[in-house]
């Protein structure tokens, strides 16, 4: 008997999924383990293997197109057999259930981002060359990243020109493409000249991503349903500076900046576990474990990959953690065991020479620690204006669960920790 497949749910947040590739055609013979197709999630782009023996008969969706969580994905089944009735009562099934909905919003308008037939980008593109990425078919050669990257931005692979294997398009071909354009006489002319054409207005535009979608959603949920309110305190780094040039001439990976204010975090976090908490509605939940979510930009927006058991780790596995969620996250190979379970986080932009900003809670955490860059300025010690390392932190917290005192203890701890690191080892 033919096997229905749903779109499953890959990440806790994840609503709809993009086919990237199918990595099998109808009519093709399918065992249990083999790789079916790639999905991008909210998150990352993750293979979907098939857990069935028989043929593939149905596909839902074609590739590049997005489907929602439970609406079918495939069958797989046996060789000739109609599936024809299976597809019907599903979609019948499906179309029942949304009918509801459907009735209470009659005058729903749909989606802005599916107005957008074609990116703009593909309308005033010029194709000056053939691209070589196309095999007899007329299919273009793509790797999936590629097509991911290629669909976020609006390019038309059929206009780009491979650099790998047989012509096969990369994302390094994708990253690098820079598209010609086409002047109001229709004459080729390069971005630079038409902007300076008079009177001649452009703008592009994308879909947006499943990953930004979230992020736009979950951040905006966090703003405007918990009571944000700021907690700024000045370090003082200058033992710190030290602290890390001795470190690294012991530890066998190079530790950071950020590597020492998530352990401190992480420590101060066990002598405050009221902060280590998260609202649930009618009950707050106290988290006996440290996990410190860790923000990462990436093209797409943000990930927050999850350093486990933070309080119970050296700076140099710290360190190796961090470095490696960080490359994952980049590369969009982070897995859900990477990105779940956070309960508190640490957001840091001194690396841009940000001086002090405040971040937005990251859910289901009750606060989140915005870092500052360290900043060499005037300050008085013992009495004399000598020059210190500065930097400022901010801590946001969701006023349903943590107080402003209970804040400030915990940014003293912090405090402290930091300004005489042999804390954090002891």
């Amino acid at each position: 008997m033919a096997e229905i497949i749903k779109m499953p749910k890959l990440s806790d947040t994840m609503t709809e999924g993009v086919i990237a590739a199918w990595h099998k055609k109808v009519g093709d013979a399918v065992s249990s383990g083999d790789l079916l197709a790639e999905i991008e999630t909210d998150k990352a782009t993750m293979d979907f293997e098939a857990f069935f023996d028989g043929v593939l008969l149905h596909i839902g969706v074609e590739e590049g197109n997005g489907i929602p969580v439970g609406a079918l994905l495939a069958i797989i089944g046996k060789q000739g057999e109609d599936v024809s009735s299976l597809v019907a009562n599903f979609k019948s099934s499906a179309a029942e259930e949304a009918a509801p909905v459907a009735e209470a919003t009659p005058e729903t308008p749909a989606p802005v981002v599916e107005s957008v037939s074609a990116p703009v980008a593909q309308v005033v593109s010029a194709p000056v060359e053939t691209a070589t990425s196309s095999d007899g078919d007329g299919r273009v050669k793509a790797s999936p990243l590629a097509k991911a990257i290629a669909r976020e931005k609006g390019i038309d692979l059929s206009l780009v020109t491979g650099s790998g294997d047989n012509g096969r398009i990369v994302k390094k071909d994708i990253e690098n493409y820079k598209p010609a354009t086409v002047s109001p006489a229709g004459s080729t002319a390069t971005p630079s000249i038409v902007a300076t054409v008079p009177g001649v207005e452009k703008y592009e535009e994308v879909r947006v991503s499943q990953m930004r979608k979230t992020i736009a959603r979950r951040l905006a949920d966090s703003k405007f349903s918990a009571p944000h309110f700021y907690l700024t305190m000045e370090i003082n780094m200058d033992k710190a500076v030290e602290a890390r040039k001795g470190l690294n001439d012991l530890s066998p990976v190079k530790i950071s900046f950020n590597d020492m204010v998530i352990k401190a975090a992480a420590a101060a976090l066990r002598q405050h576990p009221k902060v280590n908490s998260s609202w649930l509605g009618d009950k707050i939940r106290y988290n006996q474990h440290i996990h410190i979510g860790m923000a990462v930009a990436v093209d797409e927006g943000l990930l927050v990959p999850v350093i486990r058991f933070a309080d119970a780790k050296g700076l140099a596995a710290i360190a190796t953690e961090t470095r490696q969620l960080a490359t994952m996250a980049r590369e969009r190979k982070l897995q859900p065991q990477d990105w779940e379970g956070n309960t508190f986080t640490v957001s840091n932009l001194g690396m841009y020479g940000i001086e002090e900003f405040t971040a937005i809670i990251n859910p289901p955490d009750s606060c989140i620690l915005a870092i500052g860059g360290i900043i060499q300025k005037p300050i008085v010690k013992d009495g004399q204006i000598v020059v210190g390392n500065m930097m400022k932190v901010t801590l946001s917290c969701d006023h349903r669960v943590v107080d402003g005192a209970m804040g400030s203890e915990f940014l003293v701890t912090l405090k402290n920790l930091l300004e005489d690191p042999v804390r954090m080892l002891i």
